[in-house]
């Protein structure tokens, strides 16, 4: 089975290697930065110089495309929709693509994240250097893990149902029926499979409350704190480019 979830970068980029939570860290502090204003100039400026550090993740565009195009479709569902119920077209369609830049300039620190680190690492990375609690972080490691089942499943059952000729043929209704009872038996099989790993977890001492050792060190370094102070210059220098043309807009004076 292909794991999905497993990076999709160069591990040897300069920043894939960096530390997960110093990855972490700088898409929290992008993100934080373009939540605070309703203006498209400081996720515009966030975004293209999102896209420009790509290939420093090892990544190739057409890779990353492949990766976040359900990201892109539900954009573009938001957009259209807006669209379509706004009673003033020309002024909704510019603040809908105002939020659509600023849910990509959001979310994609957050993809190049995860996709360029291991789940391990992850794991090991949020209780040496975050201090998280080893019961979260080996939770979070084992949600991380049985993500690709969810796929795997997802297509197992579309391929039962037409083993038993159920097919909604050209009917909209019909494709959309079938859709919420295959996302419904989804949405089952994902609880009963997280009870019994909860248990099995459990019943393996992860929540005995003693101190726990880590097999593999993951290292804080200065190239990683590096990588934060320039997400944090980024984000400083799209927001004081917005209020420098007038266009920032605090989201918690908008009416």
């Amino acid at each position: 089975m292909i794991n999905r979830a497993a990076p999709i970068a160069d591990p040897a980029a300069p920043l894939a290697r960096r530390n997960p939570v110093a990855k972490l860290v700088a898409a929290a502090v992008v993100a934080l930065a373009l939540v605070l204003s309703l203006d498209p100039v400081a996720p515009g400026i966030a975004f293209g110089v999102e896209l420009a550090v790509v290939p420093f993740f090892g990544i190739r565009y057409p890779v990353l495309a492949r990766r976040v195009w359900p990201l892109l479709l539900g954009i573009v569902g938001a957009v259209v929709t807006l669209f379509l119920f706004a009673t003033d077209r020309q002024h909704i369609l510019t603040s809908a693509l105002a939020l659509a830049l600023r849910l990509l300039a959001v979310a994609l620190p957050g993809v190049l994240a995860f996709a360029t680190t291991d789940p391990t690492d992850l794991a090991d990375a949020l209780i040496q250097n975050a201090k998280v609690p080893p019961r979260f972080a080996i939770g979070t490691l084992a949600a991380w893990r049985l993500v690709p089942l969810l796929g795997d499943e997802w297509r197992l059952i579309h391929h039962a149902r037409r083993a038993r000729g159920v097919d909604p043929g050209r009917n909209p209704l019909a494709h959309l029926r079938l859709f919420a009872s295959a996302s419904f038996t989804l949405l089952v099989g994902a609880i009963r499979r997280g009870t019994r790993l909860a248990t099995a977890m459990d019943a393996r001492g992860f929540d005995a409350g003693t101190p726990r050792t880590s097999a593999r060190r993951v290292p804080f370094g200065v190239a990683d704190a590096l990588l934060i102070a320039a997400a944090t210059g980024a984000a400083a220098l799209a927001v004081g480019v917005s209020v420098w043309t007038g266009e920032f807009r605090p989201i918690f004076t908008a009416p």
